[in-house]
């Protein structure tokens, strides 16, 4: 778990090898934790309005929301490339991210895609543990 999250954070501008499930899914549980306790300790939900299509809309700019604001940047990045090196597990493309254009069902096709298992004899045969 914690070696997962660790490659997670030093591989975030590796696009070039695959994640496997492990290596995919702490490091989502953990960000969702350390964003759930920061916001809850820091209380920046008084600062930012979440809007009902996914925005956030900054109420009053101070540290507290800047900081929010550059972990929540971070995280989408290291993120991006993380699904990436996962859909290289599957062998696909990370180009199966347009899916998500697709309403309702390109998120599921997305979340049954980073659910199944590994294939072997993938075009990217380097585990990011490798790099």
């Amino acid at each position: 778990m914690i070696k997962a999250y660790k490659e997670y954070w030093n591989n975030i501008t590796v696009m070039n090898a695959s994640a496997t499930r492990a290596q995919y899914w702490w490091p989502q549980l953990i960000n969702y934790f350390v964003l759930f306790l920061y916001t809850t300790l820091t209380q920046t939900y008084k600062y930012i309005d979440f809007m009902p299509d996914g925005t956030k809309v900054i109420k009053e700019l101070n540290l507290v929301s800047i900081l929010f604001l550059v972990l929540s940047f971070l995280i989408w990045l290291a993120n991006f490339t993380v699904r990436a090196r996962r859909f290289h597990d599957r062998n696909h493309s990370n180009w199966w991210v347009l899916f998500y254009l697709i309403p309702l069902f390109g998120n599921l096709i997305i979340l049954i895609t980073l659910i199944l298992p590994s294939k072997s004899d993938t075009r990217w045969p380097r585990n990011q543990s490798q790099i």
